[in-house]
């Protein structure tokens, strides 16, 4: 039975520059029902040393380099909370965002998950309500939201990209829905994973050749997969 309400899920890969500004965002929450899972994929970085002083808060289990989706799915098998949230390791918190979140969904029984707008660096992404055809055609909910233990199918390891936007059109083929928080409730430092969630055209930084190509074929991958047109 769970003791604890959230799991926090950080799959970690080389990201000793940015986990200890993640962590103390955590540690800082008020809302403090949680656990946290980290699964270090393989990383070749000083992460162990980084990650010494924090081991006696956490869970943190090392593999060998799997992929993020992999160690997703592994740190959702080492978790025991109601509630899920896959938190990426360049992801830094406001100090009230686990309790708006909670609190969202509780107050909607029949959402699955919660998601809110957010930073990149300097810029801001103002989302919108639940909008399925949006979700049809743009990733643009991203991994780090909160989303009940029951409705969480796992991640496709098949996938190389954009298994957080597989996830979300995934959950609603099963008519499951998210619910949007109207505020901004956490930022990414640029440089870190955010560049491979989302098309650089989105964020407004050039794009080469070689990366649009990437990029319509991952995408025409999920298109294929979930039969949109």
């Amino acid at each position: 039975m769970s003791t604890v309400k959230i799991s926090i899920i950080i799959p970690i890969y080389n990201h000793a520059g940015v986990i200890e500004k993640c962590l103390k965002s955590i540690f800082a929450q008020t809302f403090k029902d949680f656990e946290v899972v980290v699964v270090n994929d393989g990383s070749t970085d000083n992460l162990l040393s980084v990650m010494r002083p924090w081991l006696a808060k956490i869970k943190f289990f090392n593999r060998q380099n799997s992929g993020a989706p992999s160690a997703r799915n592994f740190g959702f098998e080492q978790s025991i909370g109601e509630y899920l949230l896959f938190c990426d390791a360049d992801v830094i918190m406001k100090p009230d965002m686990l309790e708006k979140m909670y609190d969202k969904l509780q107050a909607d029984g029949s959402a699955a998950y919660v998601y809110s707008s957010f930073k990149f660096g300097w810029k801001t992404f103002k989302l919108w309500p639940f909008d399925e055809k949006k979700l049809k055609n743009i990733p643009y909910i991203h991994t780090t939201s909160l989303l009940r233990r029951e409705c969480f199918p796992g991640f496709d390891q098949e996938l190389k990209r954009f298994q957080d936007w597989d996830l979300w059109l995934t959950l609603w083929e099963r008519g499951r829905r998210g619910v949007w928080l109207n505020e901004i409730l956490f930022h990414i430092v640029a440089g870190g994973t955010m560049s491979k969630w989302l098309p650089k055209m989105i964020i407004g930084l050039p794009l080469k050749l070689r990366e649009i190509t990437r990029y319509k074929t991952a995408k025409k991958v999920i298109q294929d997969k979930h039969r949109i047109k």
